[in-house]
């Protein structure tokens, strides 16, 4: 079966791949592109650890076909960061220790930036209602929602 050329932007840069009709976009970004942080962890759309935003909107790259890609801006968490400079999501995460052994925690971020992206002053409600498809095992969300709140309010010049 003919491959699909696929022209996109990823991370802000130009990018070009071949996949077929079947590929998910989580296959590509890992396996061709060499994208590891989204993470494959349950492969049906339930644990958001392969979070990536499509053109600004939220979406679970298992779930979506690569073939989807074309002319859209994709953001992996390998896009968060300036450089060497953390997001201030990034740094607050590991500041307040909102992550254990990581599976999660890519998602988790993309999500977060996507929330405050799109509410800059979000309630605690609101941030435990937007991060509700990110399952994280290990940290009990507390720390998660923590530096979410906190990064939101540095970010907006509030004071803690």
């Amino acid at each position: 079966m003919a491959k699909l050329h696929i022209n996109t932007t990823i991370n802000g840069e130009p990018e070009e791949f071949l996949c077929a009709r079947s590929d998910t976009m989580l296959d590509v970004l890992r396996n061709q592109l060499g994208l590891t942080g989204a993470k494959e962890g349950c492969g049906s759309g339930d644990c958001g650890a392969c979070s990536i935003t499509l053109d600004g909107t939220l979406v679970c790259s298992c779930l979506m076909l690569a073939a989807e890609a074309e002319g859209k801006e994709i953001t992996t968490i390998e896009g968060m960061a300036e450089g060497e400079t953390l997001h201030p999501l990034q740094q607050k995460f590991l500041e307040e220790a909102a992550l254990q052994c990581g599976i999660c925690t890519p998602g988790m971020l993309v999500a977060a930036k996507a929330l405050l992206d799109e509410n800059p002053d979000p309630t605690e409600t609101e941030v435990r209602f937007w991060l509700a498809g990110n399952l994280c095992r290990c940290t009990g969300y507390d720390k998660i929602i923590r530096a979410v709140m906190d990064t939101a309010a540095e970010m907006r010049g509030a004071v803690k």
